[in-house]
């Protein structure tokens, strides 16, 4: 399945994004998503994931609070909705799929075996 990511920019410390995820030709009803980031110079790291069945989700511990993992009722898109944003948010942000996804996993890259390219956010005055 092919995934974009979309809704990245430019904001302001404290300021609100929402990044969307979609998969060309069909929906997400089936899988686990996850959205990841990498910043310069490091490592992707996990942002947070819902299941696909839509009752749990996951987040790190840096996000919590602040950013928050829905679907759309028709199961079509994800959404990363991400407020009181700081500067090392800044990232190249990746949404992912993967069928079978579990609850214990949501958190692992390697869970996921579809990904899209990535929207830039970056969060500077």
């Amino acid at each position: 399945v092919q995934l974009q990511a979309s809704g990245g920019g430019l904001v302001q410390p404290g300021g609100s994004l929402r990044l969307s995820c979609a998969a060309s030709g069909r929906t997400l009803r089936n899988y686990g998503v996850g959205w990841f980031r990498q910043a310069p110079g490091l490592e992707r790291e996990f942002v947070a994931a819902v299941h696909r069945m839509g009752g749990a989700s996951s987040y790190a511990d840096s996000v919590k609070g602040r950013f928050t993992v829905s679907r759309d009722n028709a199961k079509i898109k994800v959404y990363l909705q991400m407020n009181s944003l700081k500067p090392e948010d800044t990232a190249v942000y990746y949404c992912a799929a993967g069928s079978g996804v579990i609850t214990s996993s949501m958190s692992s890259a390697s869970a996921y075996s579809n990904w899209g390219q990535g929207t830039l956010v970056t969060v500077s005055s």
